[in-house]
């Protein structure tokens, strides 16, 4: 059976299902200097250093036709979908509805909550925004993911603590087997990222399974060759 070289073992690919990318978050308020991340006091540096490899990951899967989902955490204009409580946490320079650099902040159709150009969604990928941390909460991506006879996640993006491993841990409740690409994804706290990839993994995958982009591409390649 065609496999990823993962830990904590290797990742069976599906036979007769389908699998997705679903890139995390790479918008411009959490990547770019002057953005909601930075005004939160976080060097965004470490999380623009995987565009590069997130980009050659996304490409890859779009060489194999699969099915591809983007996200971008955002709210309503009138933050009618943002609890008090997210309102009134995290006291930095800038909260969420105020003005920043890029509009303002975490508000849908903002220049700040656009994913960034080199990552920016093509025809026939599907954009999810979603007003909480996972991807699963209020948004339709498990009906999309059902149309699509998807059974198998890879995922990437930021933050690995956060919106990544929320995510993931809901996909895991829904009987999604869920590989998180570890050099594609990103965190402002690197030890908040090892922490999570450990977390993954351990006890026999007790959330899925991590791989890096080159062992993620080999294995797709084998995949569509069987």
């Amino acid at each position: 059976m065609p496999s990823i070289a993962a830990q904590p073992y290797e990742y069976e690919l599906p036979i007769e299902s389908e699998i997705a990318l679903i890139v995390i978050d790479m918008q411009r308020d959490f990547l770019e200097p002057g953005g909601f991340g930075e005004a939160l006091g976080n060097d965004v540096e470490l999380a623009t250093a995987i565009v590069p490899t997130v980009k050659r990951l996304l490409e890859g899967c779009r060489a194999m036709n699969l099915s591809i989902f983007h996200t971008q955490e955002g709210h309503r204009s009138d933050l009618s979908d943002c609890p008090q409580s997210k309102l009134k946490r995290g006291r930095g320079n800038l909260a969420i509805g105020d003005p920043g650099k890029f509009g303002r902040i975490l508000v849908l159709g903002e220049p700040g909550n656009e994913i960034i150009p080199e990552l920016a969604p093509i025809p026939g990928e599907v954009l999810i925004p979603k007003p909480g941390k996972g991807a699963f909460y209020s948004t339709d991506l498990e009906v999309q993911l059902i149309a699509r006879n998807v059974t198998h996640l890879l995922i990437a993006g930021v933050t690995t603590e956060v919106c990544v491993q929320t995510t993931m841990r809901e996909a895991n409740d829904r009987g999604y087997e869920c590989l998180l690409v570890e050099d594609a994804t990103a965190s402002y706290f690197p030890e908040f990222k090892q922490a999570t990839l450990e977390m993954v993994r351990a006890q026999s995958g007790i959330v899925g399974w991590t791989a890096t982009t080159d062992q993620v591409l080999e294995g797709l390649r084998s995949w569509k060759e069987n």
